[in-house]
């Protein structure tokens, strides 16, 4: 009997998947990364029976990366990047061992199917997953094919079944346009943000980002935000003014009168048509008009029209709104919505979708009358020959999405059942007068048939006024006739939707990327939401782009990039060379990146205007072990200290308070130590400015605090404060956080575990003796008399955290409360919001032997 491999995109969809191919009677179990489950189970493949292990993957195996020294800021010219630097396919997520994984469970099968999302980013995780599995796998006969592609749109049963009865073989092209797009992103990208970035942040003090961040497509996205506020800026508001005339057809109704001229910008001209139109006590009817109107149903939704009215209409951001699509068609609500096209197959079962909404109170009455008069085909959109638009797959209640999730699929929802109802028709009146020599016009709109407006409530007719009855050559008394002076207004903000739209427009990022280019730019500072969702740029944004015009345009003007994503898709297609377009874009902006750092001056005449220089921003904190002049503590991001006399700026770590460590020197360079806290409920340790950017010891990192410095005899480092090995992390260890008390703890040096322990005690100090069974150096613990948790009113004891019976109930592990992931200098990751876990049962905290510090050092550095 064959085993047959199958892999999905996410967990989730693996187990729906499997649940529908097995009808259900599978068996599951975890696989060795934790993340990932296996559902076996028995069926039939290709005519012959088989054995299925259905998994998945958590999004890409791999990711692009620059091999070890390339990724110093320090050591590496960037523009080396361009082509001297060489890149390597490293795992996305060590901590998921994902190739092991796939490799333990590929071991002996002799076919694999890929069920990887069915879109150009999928097609590039297919071929991560086969570089992974086809070693292990049993080798095939000559001719024998074991690589198959499963082709779906939705997670329902017709759709995989389906797939799995017409299999294909992954794209080959579409994986290669993706690699290039992630080369030129990583090397174009990481270039001009290094260059930028230590330019900018070594002369400014208060640029508020922690990355001056350069992206080909995230630049462009910025500069259609700095366009529209350089035009609120430059705009200047002129006065117009319109002539305004009221009829009263009888006693008690007035009709307000369009004037054809519209309006006029000169005072006296004006007051001329007023003067004149006075004279006439009466407005004669010229003639009258009626037309019948249609307001055409909406195209069939794609992803970018989906994410405008998320922003638009229902406030979520376009990042959000995507995670909340993703979400409902991993559970099968909704078909895949990554998509393109506006236009349904001529194959596609509307009526059955229609169906499922047969009993939502919401809209049950309009699917039961278009299932009984029959449904109108979709309009003919466009068909980009990727997945259907996207569609309510299944019927769903407020209940069981909840929030934001019943609102985007309530939207989707109501937009399907629309693109098969009728069109909107109404009557249009239109009634000429003439005042004087002056032409007047009235128009009412009365809706004749309401179509799709009963479902999208929001486009439908405006109700107005009925028009009077009314034929060619009636007069009508004048009521008044008045000049109203306006001015003209500028345009407003750019919104999301208006931005998403000229990005589609100008070839900016595809629908997938869309999302993350928008929210990359709120998050590096460039501009903030305002109300309505409308994006206002920051003073860095707005000095970022005009810098970019004032050397090269076309570093933020969408056309190079619109060009580069055209010569993508032609990858994709199989009509361009992969090496070829990699080699001609990174020449092209090779030439621009030198060019921009000739001509950096041009840009930086513009920051020196909105940014106070390093030596002038900050307060005075800690003394330099240099000059012994008091540095600067800058805290705008990224946070960091700097000494003007010997014009020195050293990095601190962020997301926390800086403050002076009572004034205690390092005994190896006589910097002031200063103490970095992530809050009261968070870590905290003390570190010398110096020895934190520049490692004094071979076996430490930059970026290290004194709680993992390894000086013998400093009563600040991990060899005198250490205790043990870190219960939960392999290379961390506990060390004792001196200024914790009188609520002391100890906390790992590499992850977010903290252990509080001796509440209220006087003193607790860390003693040159080990303990016997487990290594860990002992504490010795000093309590006040009136606070003593000790038995027999003893206030001093000293013992070992894990082992020491009298400690075990005095003992708690949690997990630190974080104010960012990234607590480290930008660099930790697995510092997240955790819970509080408490002690183990039976109040022992020792689920791994704690080993000797030295020993736990060891492991870490070798």
């Amino acid at each position: 009997m064959k085993t047959v491999l199958m892999v999905a995109e996410k967990p989730s969809l693996a187990q729906s998947i499997a649940k529908i191919l097995s009808r259900g009677n599978m068996s599951s179990r975890k696989g060795l990364n934790g993340a990932c489950s296996v559902h076996e189970y028995t069926g039939s493949f290709i005519g012959q029976s088989a054995h299925f292990k259905m998994t998945s993957v958590c999004g890409h195996v791999m990711t692009l990366d620059f091999i070890g020294k390339y990724n110093s800021w320090d050591k590496v010219d960037p523009a080396e990047l361009f082509s001297k630097a060489p890149t390597e396919k490293k795992e996305a997520n060590p901590k998921l061992t994902m190739v092991k994984f796939l490799q333990v469970e590929g071991r002996g099968c002799d076919c694999i199917v890929l069920w990887l999302d069915c879109d150009k980013e999928g097609e590039n995780i297919c071929f991560e997953v086969l570089d992974a599995v086809l070693p292990v796998m049993n080798k095939p006969r000559s001719t024998e094919r074991t690589i198959y592609r499963a082709k779906f749109s939705s997670i329902t049963d017709t759709d995989i079944c389906n797939a799995m009865n017409h299999l294909g073989e992954p794209n080959r092209n579409e994986a290669l346009s993706v690699d290039a797009r992630q080369e030129l992103d990583l090397r174009i990208g990481c270039a001009f943000t290094r260059f930028q970035t230590k330019y900018f942040q070594g002369k400014y003090g208060n640029l508020d980002s922690s990355l001056i961040s350069f992206g080909p497509c995230q630049t462009p996205t910025l500069g259609f935000c700095v366009e529209r506020h350089d035009k609120i800026q430059s705009f200047k508001p002129e006065t117009y003014w319109v002539l305004q005339a009221k009829v009263n057809p009888e006693k008690d109704s007035s009709l307000t009168l369009d004037w054809d001229r519209v309006r006029v910008f000169d005072r006296e001209i004006a007051q001329m048509f007023l003067n004149i139109t006075k004279m006439a006590k009466e407005a004669k009817v010229e003639s009258v008009s009626k037309k019948e109107k249609v307001k055409q149903r909406p195209l069939a939704l794609n992803t970018v029209e989906m994410l405008r009215v998320a922003s638009a209409a229902l406030g979520m951001g376009p990042q959000h709104a995507m995670q909340i699509a993703e979400r409902l068609y991993t559970q099968g609500y909704i078909s895949y919505p990554r998509t393109e096209t506006t236009h349904y197959p001529e194959n596609f079962d509307l009526k059955g979708c229609l169906r499922q909404q047969a009993n939502n109170p919401y809209w049950a009455e309009t699917v039961k009358a278009l299932l009984s008069e029959g449904i109108n085909r979709p309009r003919k959109g466009h068909d980009a020959g990727d997945h259907p638009p996207i569609t309510p797959m299944r019927a769903a209640t407020e209940a069981e999405l909840g929030g934001d999730g019943w609102r985007l699929y309530e939207y989707i929802t109501r937009h399907f059942i629309a693109t098969v109802s009728a069109d909107c028709k109404y009557l249009q009146t239109t009634i000429s007068f003439s005042i004087g020599p002056e032409h007047f016009t009235c128009i009412g709109k009365v809706v004749t048939s309401p179509g799709f407006t009963e479902i999208m409530p929001w486009h439908s007719i405006p109700l107005e006024e009925s028009l009077p009855h009314c034929e060619k050559g009636d007069l009508f008394p004048v009521g008044e006739i008045k000049l109203l002076e306006k001015q003209t207004s500028p345009p407003d903000y750019l919104t999301e939707a208006e931005l998403i739209t000229l990005m589609e427009k100008h070839g900016i990022g595809t629908d997938a990327s869309i999302p993350v280019h928008i929210n990359n730019i709120c998050q590096r500072n460039y501009v903030t939401v305002e109300s309505g969702r409308r994006l206002k740029p920051t003073n860095l944004g707005i000095v970022l782009v005009h810098g970019y015009y004032k050397i090269d345009a076309e570093l933020v003007l969408p056309t190079i990039r619109s060009a580069v994503e055209k010569q993508l898709n032609l990858i994709a297609l199989g009509k361009a060379n992969y090496h070829q377009v990699l080699e001609h874009t990174l020449d092209i902006f090779k030439r621009k990146f030198h060019y921009f750092v000739d001509s950096i001056a041009g840009m930086d005449e513009l920051m020196e205007v909105s940014f106070s220089p390093l030596a002038a921003t900050g307060k005075p904190l800690s003394r330099c072990g240099k000059c012994h002049r008091f540095m600067k503590y800058i805290q705008a991001k990224p946070s960091r200290l700097h000494c003007s006399h010997c014009d020195d700026t050293y990095s601190l770590p962020q997301n926390g308070t800086i403050k002076l460590y009572k004034e205690l020197r390092c005994p190896l360079d006589d910097f002031e130590l200063v103490l970095w806290s992530s809050g009261s409920r968070g870590k905290s340790y003390p570190l010398c400015p110096y020895c934190y950017n520049h490692p004094p010891f071979r076996d430490m990192k930059k970026g290290m605090g004194c709680n993992e410095c390894t000086h013998p005899t400093c009563q600040h480092s991990l060899s005198m404060l250490g205790i043990g090995q870190c219960v939960e992390c392999e290379n961390g260890v506990l060390v004792l956080d001196s200024t914790s008390g009188p609520k002391w703890k100890m906390a790992c040096n590499k992850c977010n575990v903290i252990v509080h322990f001796f509440e209220n005690a006087h003193k607790v100090r860390v003693s040159p003796e080990t303990c016997d069974l487990c290594d860990a150096a002992l504490v010795d613990v000093d309590f006040n008399k009136a606070k003593s948790p000790l038995p027999g009113d003893e206030t001093q004891h000293s013992g070992c955290v894990f082992c020491d019976p009298v400690f075990q109930d005095l003992v708690e592990l949690k997990h630190a409360a974080m104010r960012h992931p990234m607590h480290r200098g930008g660099q930790g990751k697995r510092q997240g919001r955790g819970r509080g876990k408490g002690r183990r049962p039976g109040g022992r905290l020792n689920p791994k032997k704690p080993k000797d510090k030295m020993a736990a050092l060891a492991a870490y550095f070798v």
